[in-house]
């Protein structure tokens, strides 16, 4: 049931993107490779705490609660747009995993300034990427050491992501690596 919704999700994702052109009205989803390898990452790493910023329709918070379940984990993710976070519900009502995954709809820069310290095992971001070097403290400040920033579009948007890793190069507490699937994963770990 749960692999027939995240094809259905899929293929919405994919014929909804080849028609619109509006970048607000895409769904702009993880390849299905992408959700695979974000599955191992959360299972292999223990993740208990999942912060995904950039819900969308809800297809890659499937990969990763799926994932978090299996190891009585949870994922929390933000969505700014309002239409968005409606389908995303949706999503999450049909997926049997609803338990475990709370949906925030709002901006993600004033949630982060709110969040616990040290308290994100795993961080998911796929969204606005011209935000992303603003929130590099709060990003950084709620990756608990030993935890894993994966960030979405590391190569498809390689010049939109060039200040974030400029960011990351500069800081002797993280060591990173590009991964070449889907879209290009950038991966940081916050050294222990």
């Amino acid at each position: 049931m749960l692999q027939a919704l995240k094809d259905e999700l899929a293929r919405f994702g994919a014929d909804n993107d080849a028609r619109e052109t509006e970048r607000g009205r895409r769904m702009l989803n993880i390849t299905p490779d992408t959700g695979a390898f974000l599955s191992v990452l959360v299972r292999f790493g223990q993740a208990r705490q999942v912060l995904e910023i950039g819900t969308s329709n809800g297809y890659s918070t499937l990969w990763l609660a799926e994932a978090a379940a299996a190891i009585d984990g949870h994922v929390t993710t933000l969505e700014f747009a309002e239409d968005k976070a409606a389908m995303a519900r949706a999503t999450f009502a049909r997926s049997g995993l609803e338990q475990c995954i709370t949906l925030v709809h709002g901006d993600a820069g004033s949630w982060l300034a709110r969040a616990v310290d040290a308290s994100v095992d795993l961080l998911f971001l796929d969204s606005d990427r011209e935000q992303y070097a603003g929130w590099w403290p709060q990003l950084r400040r709620v990756l608990r050491p030993g935890g894993l920033l994966v960030v979405d579009n590391a190569t498809s948007h390689a010049a939109q992501m060039e200040p974030l890793r400029a960011l990351l190069a500069a800081d002797e507490s993280f060591s990173t690596s590009l991964v070449p699937v889907g879209n290009g994963e950038l991966l940081a770990v916050r050294n222990a």
